[in-house]
């Protein structure tokens, strides 16, 4: 068996050379030598995963059972299938996004493949866990407000599963063929085609059952203007080296396998450490994102509420939730009851509207409800666990509310907008965690995934982008690039694509270096990009209303 493996991968690899050397319009220059991986290194990978799943498995149960959850073997299994799904997606991921920030040191030979890609895993791991969460909510907060607030039930679950499935399936296609195509892309579109699918499955009259396109709008600029700002600046950079360093070897494409000298190859590795790590913060947050839906909706004694929180803060949200419902009373008209006051709210948040007196006193009444059983319990920690996933809802509620009332609401002074800006930022941080071993989980898939399957898309950054082999300019420029505007996004809670950053990139200095572009290979690009947003709407459409039809 591990001959007839062996002969596999090297029939693979002759393939792939095959295919390469049949390209007519590629690059001339001496190939870097992809090696076939050492038993040792399988052994090594496999024990780290078998590692990793025991860790997650023992926090997991620890925190269900130090909740007082109660789960039965079925939600069991399906949480179990949903976590290795998103961890999946991490996973492909990692090896799909990852080897662009490869490409460039293993074509300019300043690191060889194999240490590469193992030092790039090591940085999105260190990127992934030392994450803040931001990008992970801007994620989640495409998804329509009543599943967000409902993702225990059988829509959440569909949801969850439609959403992962298609943007794995899409993932490892592109890899398939070897094109640069996005994850965030992929995980994007899947959200926007359960969001369009709930939509038009509602009933009429249901409240907040369709997409937050502002929010989509912010992370589409995001998305579209990365790959241009790549392009433009690297490009720019490339011509300023040009200029300021005028050194004849930076210019130099390798002649032979040794590496660059010690400055160069000094400056290749630290811009490859840099995309690494900022890839692992950016895209790692998209599947922490997911899995605190999963384990909110499977556990929500455990995930929904920050537990955590010292109780210095829960009395800040306390004060905060207060003045929003002092606000809101001298808006308001008569007081409804506490059910009628959620379906209001549910109501105004679907209609972006909370100028109303009747959505006024829901917000006035719900405020009122959150301060008092946050008082009477004290901490977050000491709530019964039966009431955690509704007091979570009504503080995402009321949060959004205050939100849109403090940007939208009429003859607000100052001082109420404050107040209720603050207030939706508290009640945020009372719901948006993740624990640490979910970041861990997260960090080792996202760093496991780029040690594996990364050659296909390193030779199509590295040969197939250009007419001419990357000089050592042209890596370090495009890299240089790639980190800057990725870190700088995940500074502002913005999800990017590294793989178009740098592609785009790469692109860029072969533009501006006069090396010419295979356009064959950048319409093939232009192409996944243009293509998987409508494909994967409409896959992840479809499987959600196939996962709902046999749970309903």
């Amino acid at each position: 068996m591990r001959r007839v493996g062996s002969e596999r991968w090297r029939l693979g690899n002759l393939l792939m050379d095959m295919s390469v050397a049949a390209d007519l319009s590629a690059p001339v220059g001496l190939r870097p030598t992809f090696r076939e991986p050492e038993r040792i290194a399988a052994w090594g990978f496999s024990a780290a995963l078998i590692a990793a799943a025991i860790y997650v498995a023992i926090h997991l149960v620890g925190d269900i059972q130090t909740a007082g959850e109660s789960l039965s073997a079925l939600t069991f299994a399906i949480l179990g299938a949903a976590l290795a799904l998103a961890l999946g997606f991490e996973f492909v991921n990692g090896f799909h996004d990852t080897a662009n920030a490869v490409a460039t040191v293993i074509y300019t030979r300043s690191l060889s493949p194999t240490v590469a890609v193992v030092w790039s895993g090591i940085w999105n791991f260190l990127g992934a866990a030392a994450t803040a969460g931001a990008v992970a909510y801007a994620i989640i907060a495409l998804l329509p407000v009543e599943l967000i607030l409902q993702v225990g039930s059988a829509a959440g679950y569909a949801m969850v599963f439609a959403i992962l499935i298609s943007a794995i399936v899409w993932n490892v296609g592109t890899w398939y063929l070897g094109i640069p195509n996005s994850s965030s892309h992929c995980l994007i579109g899947s959200i926007l085609g359960v969001g369009l699918a709930n939509q038009l499955m509602a009933q009429v009259g249901v409240a907040t059952s369709g997409v937050d396109w502002s929010q989509a709008e912010k992370v589409g600029k995001s998305l579209f203007m990365s790959p241009l700002i790549g392009f433009t600046a690297a490009a720019i950079l490339l011509l300023a080296i040009k200029i300021l360093a005028r050194n004849p070897k930076l210019h130099k494409a390798p002649t032979t396998n040794d590496p660059p000298p010690w400055w160069i190859r000094g400056v290749l590795i630290s811009t490859c450490t840099a995309v690494s790590f900022a890839h692992g913060g950016n895209d790692g947050q998209k599947g922490m994102g997911l899995l605190m839906l999963i384990l909110i909706g499977a556990a929500p004694a455990a995930f929904a509420l920050n537990r955590g929180m010292p109780d210095r803060d829960v009395a800040a949200i306390v004060r905060s939730i207060e003045d929003v419902a002092v606000v809101a009373e001298g808006r308001a008209g008569a007081p409804p009851s506490i059910e009628a006051a959620r379906a209001q709210l549910g109501a105004a948040l679907q209609a972006k509207s909370m100028d109303s007196p009747e959505s006024a006193g829901a917000l006035a009444v719900l405020s009122r409800k959150i301060g008092a059983d946050l008082s009477a319990a004290g901490t977050l920690k000491a709530l019964p666990r039966e009431d955690a996933r509704q007091l979570r809802s009504d503080l995402y509620v009321v949060g959004e509310a205050s939100k849109i009332l403090s940007k939208k609401g009429a003859g607000l002074s100052e001082a109420d907008k404050s107040a209720l800006t603050t207030a939706a930022s508290q009640t945020l941080a009372a719901t948006r965690f993740i624990p640490d071993w979910v970041k861990f989980a997260v960090a080792i898939a996202l760093g496991l995934g780029t040690m594996v399957g990364w050659k296909r898309i390193v030779i199509t950054i590295g040969e197939r982008i250009g007419r001419m082999h990357m000089t050592y300019a042209q890596g370090a420029a495009a890299e240089t690039i790639a980190a800057t505007t990725i870190l700088t996004a995940q500074h502002f809670g913005l999800p990017v694509s590294t793989t178009h950053v740098l592609s785009s990139g790469v692109a860029g200095t072969m533009a501006a270096n006069g090396s010419g572009l295979q356009w064959r290979t950048v319409g093939r690009i232009a192409s996944a990009w243009l293509l998987t947003l409508p494909a994967v709407i409409c896959l992840s459409g479809i499987l959600y209303y196939a996962f709902l039809s046999l749970v309903s």
